[in-house]
């Protein structure tokens, strides 16, 4: 592509933000989605890799006491040890080391200038919604299932939910995914608003059903 060919299309995405801006909410900036990206996508193959390791330890030594095994409340051996942990027929946390690189690769690609094609947005919103449903389904089995909390898949919990909500943001901003305007302004004006509303909920939850453990260690 020659010099001004770039130059043009960096004009008209400049010029495409401009609109965006002047006809509703500020929208989440291709920068910005980038460092979400790379930031989340970091964190949750952090605490993949970490969960990941300790179960090899496991593995490699039944008597190993993992590093994540604090007390009472946040121990994560009975969820390694659980059914739950593994639902496909290996350690749950290999498939966050294979699907968080992809992330932080998308948001390197961002910061380089790059412009991703909708299929390819919809395709890793699609990846991360089945990603949040799993997600969901190991919190509610840990809050009623599992007596204890890991905290290495809180980690995962914690960077999972921004980064599914600000892909749903970044869709509808961008018409990615139909919504009408109402709908559009309200959730791309108030996205933060919202994320707070999800982690409050979250901590709430946790505290309501774990409470009498919580308790117990004062």
């Amino acid at each position: 592509m020659s010099k001004s060919a770039t130059a043009g299309a960096s004009v008209s995405a400049d010029h495409d933000d401009e609109l965006l801006e002047s006809s509703g909410p500020r929208p989440i900036s291709a920068r910005t989605m980038g460092w979400l990206l790379v930031v989340l996508g970091a964190i949750g193959l952090a605490g993949s890799a970490a969960l990941a390791i300790e179960k090899f330890l496991k593995l490699a030594d039944p008597n190993h006491v993992p590093s994540c095994s604090l007390n009472a409340l946040l121990d994560c051996g009975d969820a390694m040890d659980s059914w739950q942990g593994s639902l496909l027929g290996f350690p749950n946390p290999l498939l966050g080391i294979a699907a968080f690189p992809v992330v932080i690769t998308t948001g390197v690609v961002l910061l380089a200038g790059a412009r991703l094609p909708r299929w390819y947005w919809l395709a890793l919103l699609g990846g991360t919604t089945l990603g949040m449903c799993l997600i969901v389904f190991l919190i509610w089995t840990t809050m009623y299932e599992i007596s204890a909390m890991c905290p290495y898949c809180m980690v995962v919990w914690f960077a999972m939910l921004p980064l599914f909500w600000y892909q749903v943001v970044h869709a509808l901003q961008e018409g990615y995914l139909p919504a009408g305007d109402g709908v559009r302004r309200t959730l791309v004006g108030n996205r933060h608003l919202f994320l707070a509303i999800g982690y409050v909920a979250l901590v709430a939850w946790i505290l309501l059903v774990k409470g009498p453990i919580i308790m117990t260690l004062f």
